[in-house]
């Protein structure tokens, strides 16, 4: 018996392959594309809270209030973030922490900037 005989009309012994591959295929293709938005959304997340380090440590090396200076560097920060401010010698730095359910990560970021009075007390213009 020749094979072309026992596989009966061409194409009919693949029957259903297309079904299962595209089974398995279809949602690793959603995953993967699950994976990549979230990276991009943690990466987001990560430059804004890069960008509300820098805010407040601006503001703070300007003398704002620290009230002030909290309220730039949140408003600039994701959702729920933390910021901390320290003055250490002639130096403000400013810490913005994120951690946000969406993220099994923490993200965080530091600015640090030289205190302006500190500047103008050694003799600037």
């Amino acid at each position: 018996m020749r094979r072309s005989e026992r596989a009966g009309p061409p194409g009919h012994g693949d029957r259903g392959y297309v079904t299962a591959e595209a089974a398995v295929v279809i949602p690793t293709l959603v995953a993967l594309a699950g994976v990549l938005v979230w990276g991009l959304m943690a990466a987001g997340a990560q430059i804004r809270c890069i960008d509300a380090a820098r805010a407040g440590a601006r503001a703070a090396a300007r003398s704002e209030a620290p009230g002030e200076v909290l309220r730039i560097a949140r408003a600039a920060a994701p959702e729920g973030a933390r910021v901390s401010v320290r003055r250490s010698g002639g130096m403000v730095r400013v810490r913005v922490t994120a951690t946000r359910l969406r993220f099994p990560i923490s993200l965080a970021a530091d600015a640090a900037a030289l205190d302006e009075d500190a500047v103008a007390g050694g003799g600037g213009p």
